[in-house]
This record gives structure tokens, C-alpha cells and sequence, in this order.
């Protein structure tokens, strides 16, 4: 059986960070692989965390299988955190959660639901996307096409170009949209036009997948659902994607969820039980312990309270690590206009360098950027910003 097997590619992204611990460099650079870091070079664990998991240690009776759908309260407040808690979604009853292994997870699980339930439907990508997306959906066996996003002239949203493409999508095919800090350009729409890509998805018949794996880290908790809520305005279907590895750093806990919103508390029922059974079939249920840590956290205003403060501590550095970037070049002669990286958000940015040039960053420099020129701004600290700024000088 395993004779003629070859050896599989590397990971784009994961396969960089294996070449990146084997480099010998004591002052290489990782800003390829999605994880945050502090000032140190460290990925921390969250205060709030800590106090979560010290009350669950001391409480926890069971190590029983939870239900496929995870655990109940967890279910709750992912919805409250997505939408708020007074939502007419919740009140309705009108979203069913399940708690899920992580947003890849999630996605996965929605892409067998498409393959089995709505075999016909194809799903639209931002063009571009996160890399994974495309290789979920085709695991899944969901055909993919994109739609326009990024201008390349301005590194800034092409929305007209999006919106015409949207125009094209047929009725009954699903668009995955980022909720906020686009991965991986950091370039999300403004309120005013998430509004108008709900009234078209409405007008077109098209469902929105939002992959929801950032919130916080654009501009507030509270503010980055901003573009999710404008959608609920206009349509009544969507499906929601949700991970914790970010905004709680819960990176090996595999945390998300995934939510259906439907147009009753019925259809979203039956949706659920579809639901249950690409789960079943895929891991039975879910992993107990970061779901737990969201659940705790979340359900205590103290802790709460504490976490939103760490959350913008997190977004705070990756911002002040996005200025200090640009000035850096800026006062090392660098010509090429890299301003448009202040304007994005969350812990990505696409930074206009080509692929020679991130090559030469990686061979020459042990500096370590995806291919596409995706950097991961939070792997940027005060001490390595200088070394970074004159080898992305001396490659452009």
C-alpha cells in the first residue's frame, strides 16, 4: 500500500515555520504563521485564561463526551458575543450553535453540509483569501470560484470591482466573507458598505458565510461586528464561523463554533440536525477544555471585563507595530509607499513585496513571509523591527 506513495508538499504557511525552527540564525524572523506575539517574541496565555482554568480544574467532575453540538452555555454566549445580547436573532431564536474544533473546524463542517445538502451551490471567494480556504472547500468537495477584492494599486478594497462581481454570482450559491481583519490583505469594508453588499446578497438570493476568526482585533469586540450586523439587517440566511485561537490565544485548545442563522427557530432546527450529522461522521463531538475557558470567561463580568482589556492590549501592539514599521522605512530611505499597512487591520497585512523578494528575505536574511507577501504584523517587535526595515531595504 505505502510503496509508491510520494512525499506530500509542504504546508504554504506551516511548512514555512518547520524550515523557519530548523534555521540556525539566532536572529531570524517568523512573520509567516498566524499565532501572536508579544513584545518578547512570545505567544502568551491570557491572565483571564489563566483564572478560567484554574476554577475549571478545581470544579471539573467528568471527563465525559460532550454532546455533538458542544457544550449548551458555550452555544449561548458565542451567540451574545457575535451579535450582542439583546439581538432580535437570539430573542427569535432564530440561530442554532455548535461548538466546533477550531474555525477550520467549523469550515470544514459547513462544506459538507453544502456537498450533501446543496451539491449545486458554489461558494465565492475573496480574491484574495485565506490559503486554507481553497483546500477546506476542495477536501469538502464544494466547487470554489473567487470575486474581486484587493486593488493593487492603492493596496486598498476595490469595492467596486467586489460589488460587480457579486452582481455576477448566481441565486442560491454562498459568499464567504471575512468579519472583520481580511487575511490576509487586513482590508475590510466600511459599515456603509456592508450595508450594500446585504441589500445586493438580499437582492441576488446569495447566503453569506462570514468567517468570524478576529473579532477584537480590528477595532473593539463590540465594534468588529459592526459588518456581521449590517448583513443581518438584510438577509435572513447565514452561516457564521467563529474561532477563540486569536482573541482568547487558545491556538492548541481548538476553539470555534459554528451558527446558523435561519428565518425561524424550526428551520434553524432542522438546519442544526443536518448539521449534527456531518459532525458525527467527522469527529462525533467536540474537545471540552477551550470551550470551557470561552464559557467561563465569558459568563463572569469580572473576567469578562478583564479579557476585553487583554484583547486590546493585543490589538494595541499590532497597531503600534504596524506604525512603527512604516516609519522605520520611511526614515531608512525606503521609497516604495508602504503607508497603506496603517490603514489595515488585525494581525495581517499584505505588504506589496514580490516573490523574489520575500526568497531573498528567507535565504539571505532568515526572514520568513508567505509567499503571496502576507506578513503577520504581530511577529514585528521593537528589537527585531530595525534588522527587518534594512533587509526589506536591501531586496526592493
Amino acid at each position: 500500500m505505502f510503496k509508491n506513495v510520494q512525499t506530500a508538499p509542504a504546508d504554504p504557511i506551516l511548512g514555512l515555520t518547520e524550515t523557519f525552527k530548523a534555521d540556525s540564525n539566532p536572529d531570524k524572523i517568523n512573520l509567516s504563521v498566524g499565532v501572536y506575539k508579544d513584545a518578547t517574541g512570545q505567544t502568551p496565555v491570557l491572565e483571564s485564561v489563566k483564572e478560567a482554568e484554574r476554577r475549571i480544574v478545581e470544579q471539573e467532575d467528568s471527563k465525559g463526551y460532550l454532546p455533538m453540538t458542544g457544550e449548551p452555555i458555550y452555544c449561548t454566549r458565542v451567540q451574545e458575543l457575535i451579535f450582542g445580547e439583546d439581538h432580535e436573532i437570539i430573542s427569535e431564536k432564530r440561530a442554532a450553535t455548535a461548538q466546533c474544533p477550531g474555525g477550520t473546524g467549523a469550515l470544514r463542517v459547513v462544506g459538507d453540509y453544502m456537498h450533501t445538502l446543496h451539491p449545486d451551490a458554489v461558494l465565492w471567494l475573496s480574491d484574495p483569501t485565506w490559503a486554507n480556504h481553497n483546500t477546506i472547500f476542495a477536501a469538502a468537495g464544494v466547487k470554489c470560484e473567487k470575486y474581486q477584492y484587493r486593488d493593487p494599486k492603492t493596496n486598498g478594497l476595490d469595492f467596486d470591482a467586489m460589488y460587480e462581481s457579486i452582481k455576477k454570482i448566481p441565486q442560491g450559491d454562498v459568499i464567504l466573507l471575512h468579519g472583520c481583519c481580511h487575511n490576509p490583505t487586513g482590508i475590510d469594508p466600511t459599515p456603509e458598505q456592508w450595508s450594500k453588499i446585504g441589500d445586493l446578497l438580499a437582492k441576488q438570493g446569495v447566503v453569506p458565510l462570514v468567517d468570524f476568526a478576529y473579532q477584537g482585533l480590528a477595532d473593539g469586540i463590540e465594534d468588529d461586528r459592526a459588518g456581521l450586523l449590517e448583513l443581518t439587517k438584510k438577509v435572513k440566511q447565514m452561516v457564521v464561523c467563529s474561532s477563540f485561537s486569536k482573541n482568547f490565544g487558545l491556538y492548541r485548545e481548538r476553539t470555534g463554533a459554528l451558527t446558523v442563522v435561519a428565518e425561524n427557530q424550526e428551520q434553524a432546527a432542522r438546519v442544526m440536525s443536518q448539521v449534527k450529522l456531518r459532525i458525527r461522521y467527522n469527529y462525533s463531538n467536540p474537545p471540552s477544555h477551550g470551550g470551557q475557558i470561552v464559557a467561563t470567561v465569558l459568563s463572569d463580568k469580572e473576567l469578562r471585563a478583564k479579557w476585553v482589556e487583554e484583547v486590546a492590549e493585543i490589538r494595541d501592539r499590532i497597531n503600534e507595530m504596524r506604525h512603527l514599521f512604516v516609519k522605520t522605512l520611511k526614515e531608512k530611505g525606503v521609497e516604495q509607499d508602504f503607508s497603506s499597512i496603517i490603514e489595515q487591520r488585525g494581525m495581517f497585512s499584505f505588504s506589496g513585496l514580490t516573490k523574489e523578494q520575500v526568497d531573498r528575505l528567507r535565504e539571505e536574511y532568515s526572514i520568513y513571509i508567505v509567499g503571496s507577501g502576507r506578513i503577520n504584523v504581530a511577529g514585528m517587535t521593537p528589537d527585531n523591527m530595525d534588522r527587518l526595515c534594512e533587509a526589506i531595504k536591501a531586496v526592493i
